[in-house]
């Protein structure tokens, strides 16, 4: 029996998209993809996958992606972005779907504001879930859910490893698509929190390369984390690193064991 592959999609904002060319060769190379986690980006990313739809219109979705149309500015208390236009346009997307809906299963990570602890979603409204997900702090109002306040999964876990292997995963390929750009400009306050959360996750990612069985690091440090302009480029580096690492995934199925014949 062959081994269940889950992939652990990490947070990285407009980087995120190269989350697409790297499941795009995984289907191409007839890799069973068996369970999803994401993290804020790497949450949309799966739930949109997992909804249904096919990666030719993803693509196609993200390149036509603007985003001042998702965009809704309030009067600044726990954040800037209010955060209904984008639910509703993920909510439109999934058609409504719960996440037991989907397939294959989807885990997305969040982080409660006031505890500090990780929260997973594997029931409930997809666009919910990825609403409280992609709460980068400082930038969206954190989203109420279940009397927590939740912020970005990224927080407590830029790539969801142990996330999808708790789902059942065998072997999880882990997509790390925020690495440390030393040479990034700081102009605004939105490059100063995105900055600040890239660097306080960069120590746990390392952690995370270890627990995985194959990590894909897409070269988009060059591209800014919010600006979505450079997306047909950004998914071709997601599908360059995948390739890469295809030789390696082929290289740990087939050395994987099932528990009893170990």
């Amino acid at each position: 029996m062959p081994p269940k592959i889950g992939v652990a999609l990490g947070s990285g904002g407009a980087r995120g998209f190269a989350h697409l060319g790297v499941l795009n060769v995984l289907e191409d190379e007839q890799i069973p993809i068996s369970y999803l986690a994401g993290s804020s980006i790497g949450a949309l990313v799966a739930v949109l996958y997992a909804s249904g739809h096919g990666l030719h219109r993803l693509y196609r979705l993200a390149q036509s992606f603007r985003r001042n149309d998702f965009l809704d500015w309030t009067v600044p208390k726990m954040g800037l972005i209010a955060g209904e236009r984008i639910t509703q346009f993920i909510r439109l997307l999934t058609k409504g779907k719960r996440l037991e809906e989907l397939s294959p299963p989807v885990a997305v990570v969040a982080t409660d504001l006031r505890t500090g602890e990780k929260v997973v979603f594997r029931e409930g409204e997809a666009a919910r879930a990825v609403r409280a997900s992609i709460s980068i702090p400082g930038i969206f109002v954190p989203a109420e859910m279940n009397g927590r306040l939740l912020v970005d999964g990224g927080v407590v876990d830029r790539v969801p490893v142990s996330v999808v292997r708790a789902m059942g995963a065998d072997l999880v390929i882990a997509v790390d698509v925020a690495p440390l750009n030393t040479n990034a400009e700081i102009t605004s306050i939105a490059d100063v929190i995105w900055k600040s959360l890239d660097i306080l996750q960069a120590e746990l990612v390392v952690h995370r390369q270890l627990a995985s069985d194959v990590m894909i690091r897409p070269r988009v440090e060059s591209y800014s984390s919010r600006a979505f302009t450079d997306i047909k480029e950004i998914i071709a580096r997601g599908e360059e690193e995948a390739r890469k690492q295809i030789a390696a995934i082929r290289r740990a199925m087939e050395q994987w064991k099932e528990p009893s014949s170990r």
